[in-house]
């Protein structure tokens, strides 16, 4: 029997996310300590088959008293990035992505190894109402650059999504986001081969507040959140564009789609000390 959304409980990956009592520095080298005794996940699998990538990608989060922090490791034997202006279509070249989920709504983080990225925030259609915990300046449908999700983008093989349409508010931004990246090689530059880049993070808690939707921020050890780990690779062969771009997730969702936040791992928050 076909899963309702893609993708079962034994597809789901629990990732223990541990504290660390010294924060990183936020500069995409991830020689820190904490990043050297952070548990590393499993390579990402292909998002509709489940397969491992054919290319390495693997994260590793943290977290403090003050921020949420994470880490990817990308192989790439060709690191390019062409887009450059901030909230550019980055899923259009080589990206990783981060979504994490509250009960009503959920955030898109996208990256290039250029260091450029792309933010949006998603709100069912059903939370969305006069007094709720939406009902706020920064989700106002007036005033803000506002865009409509349907359901699957393979809508033929799975239907849509149960709850129906979410707004897409396509220009809001994470306080406090901080972010960068390391590329191990020459970016844009066909003529060698590199090893390829790595992305480091940093959110705030306390801009977390619209996704707790009441949890604690920081969480409390025990404590279980949804989130989304991927990769997209741009490929061209002969001269063509290979389509779609494989996509690889830290989970399988069993459809090509990333929008899909119960098929989002499992994140433990973890009071015990990283290593």
């Amino acid at each position: 029997m076909k899963p309702k959304y893609g993708c079962s409980e034994e597809d789901l990956t629990h990732y223990i996310c541990h504290k660390t009592h010294r924060a990183p520095k936020i500069d995409g080298k991830l020689d820190d300590p904490c990043w050297q005794k952070a548990p590393k996940s499993q390579r990402f699998v292909d998002l509709v088959t489940g397969i491992p990538g054919f290319l390495d990608t693997r994260m590793a989060a943290l977290w403090d008293n003050r921020n949420f922090y994470v880490a990817y490791w990308i192989e790439e034997p060709n690191v390019q990035a062409r887009l450059t202006e901030r909230d550019s279509f980055i899923w259009t070249e080589n990206d990783v992505e981060l979504f994490i989920a509250g009960p009503d709504g959920y955030y898109e983080f996208q990256i290039n190894a250029a260091g450029t990225i792309y933010e949006v925030f998603y709100i069912w259609q059903d939370a969305y109402k006069k007094g709720g915990n939406f009902d706020r300046p920064e989700f106002d449908l007036a005033s803000h650059r506002v865009d409509v999700l349907g359901g699957f983008q393979d809508a033929s093989r799975y239907g849509k999504h149960p709850r129906g349409r979410r707004w897409a508010f396509m220009d809001w931004d994470f306080p406090g986001l901080t972010w960068a990246v390391g590329v191990d090689g020459t970016l844009n530059d066909d003529r060698d081969i590199d090893r390829g880049w790595t992305v480091e993070l940093s959110f705030p808690w306390k801009s977390m507040e619209a996704l707790a939707q009441g949890r604690p921020l920081p969480p409390n050890n025990g404590d279980v959140w949804r989130m989304d780990f991927s990769r997209f690779e741009a490929l061209h062969c002969c001269g063509s564009r290979v389509e779609p771009d494989p996509g690889w997730a830290l989970n399988r969702h069993g459809v090509y789609d990333s929008h899909i936040p119960e098929c989002f791992s499992f994140v433990h928050f973890s009071d015990s000390a990283v290593g």
